[in-house]
């Protein structure tokens, strides 16, 4: 049975195919995510304000991309951007080098440590299993 739904863009119903996103607003956004690519590609440099007044696709959409790491701002006075955790400028994305870095090593330490505790209940068991068997060999 096909799942219905309303596009999270243009809220028309749809035949849900796993996007949330209807065909002809994903069409649309992959069309503008081209114009504006083919523009910076023209005109390196260029300010989101002109890339949007250039290729009709609105501010937003561009920072969008950007967050997204679709585009990189080229230039080290050009950032418009901020980490989400620290404020530092970046080129792309949500999160600067050094915040990524932390959030890895603080997020492998939290698995490590999970792990580690998952694994000492089970080798506890066995050692009880060894225990209960040595007392019940040595009571016969």
């Amino acid at each position: 049975m096909n799942k219905i739904v309303n596009c999270k863009q243009c809220g028309k119903i749809f035949n849900y195919d796993g996007s949330k996103v209807c065909p002809k607003c994903r069409r649309e956004e992959a069309d503008n995510f081209q114009k504006v690519k083919d523009y910076l590609y023209k005109n390196p440099g260029s300010s989101t304000q002109e890339v949007s007044e250039e290729t009709e696709v609105p501010v937003a959409k561009i920072i969008e991309y950007l967050r997204q790491g679709k585009l990189e701002v080229k230039g080290d006075g050009n950032m418009i951007l901020e980490c989400e955790r620290c404020g530092v400028p970046i080129a792309s994305g949500r999160y600067c080098e050094k915040c990524i870095k932390d959030m890895h090593d603080t997020l492998s330490g939290a698995a490590n440590s999970i792990k580690s505790t998952i694994k000492k209940p089970t080798q506890s068991k066995q050692k009880s299993v060894a225990e209960l068997m040595r007392t019940q060999h040595r009571k016969k």
